[in-house]
């Protein structure tokens, strides 16, 4: 693939190359027990970048309503490894593929960040960064899994005004991001998302004293 790479996408990579765990909140920090490799279930999740005219955006998705767990929730595309996935990457290619039908030629894989520990769900998730270097028209391909696509720019999630601290009912807490159009972004997400703004320079600002409620169903 010869597609020109944005100015951004060189110094993310090399924060990547050096990155470790961060600590957003206490939901990070708790994400970064130790574990047992033979115990955790290996996953991996797209942050799928690509540049458009006012900067990077990530796709992202909502989860269906009528799942058991985390129903209507936004995350990443990715999901568990399968035994012929060959790394994190192609684990979360093939579930980007079958989630939203994202064209695997169409990504240049970047660099896989630490591996995140989540406790509640037993699972080891593995962020992988990557390029969207031909981007086309996805939609989800199974309405029992996937409700919606989101195309969502850095520079909003970037904006104080869109972020806040979501208090967990496990008493915990997290970073939060309120976009129009988008449900509350919590949890794993979010500290990815929080995550990706620090290591890209694209952070601003903003007041961690402010709540963003939970939606009780």
């Amino acid at each position: 693939m010869t597609e020109s790479r944005p100015d951004w996408w060189p110094p993310l990579l090399k924060a990547a190359e050096a990155a470790r765990p961060p600590v957003i909140g206490r939901v990070i920090a708790d994400h970064l027990l130790p574990y047992e490799e033979a115990d955790a279930r290996t996953a991996s999740v797209l942050v799928l970048l690509k540049d458009d005219e006012h900067g990077p955006s990530v796709l992202l998705q909502q989860r269906a309503a009528t799942l058991r767990h985390h129903p209507g929730e936004v995350a990443f595309p990715g999901g568990g490894a399968e035994p012929g996935d060959a790394d994190a990457a192609a684990t979360a290619l093939r579930e980007a593929a079958e989630e939203l039908a994202v064209d695997p030629s169409t990504v240049v894989i970047g660099r896989s960040l630490p591996t995140l520990w989540i406790p509640v769900s037993g699972f080891a998730v593995t962020p992988v960064l990557a390029l969207w270097a031909r981007p086309h028209q996805v939609a989800p391909q199974a309405a029992s899994e996937v409700a919606a696509a989101h195309q969502v720019p850095l520079p909003l999630l970037a904006d104080p005004a869109s972020r806040g601290t979501v208090p967990f009912p496990s008493g915990r807490s997290g970073p939060g991001f309120q976009i129009a159009g988008v449900p509350l972004i919590w949890g794993f997400t979010a500290g990815v998302l929080s995550w990706l703004l620090d290591l890209g320079g694209w952070a601003r600002p903003w007041d961690t004293g402010r709540t963003m409620e939970l939606e009780r169903h």
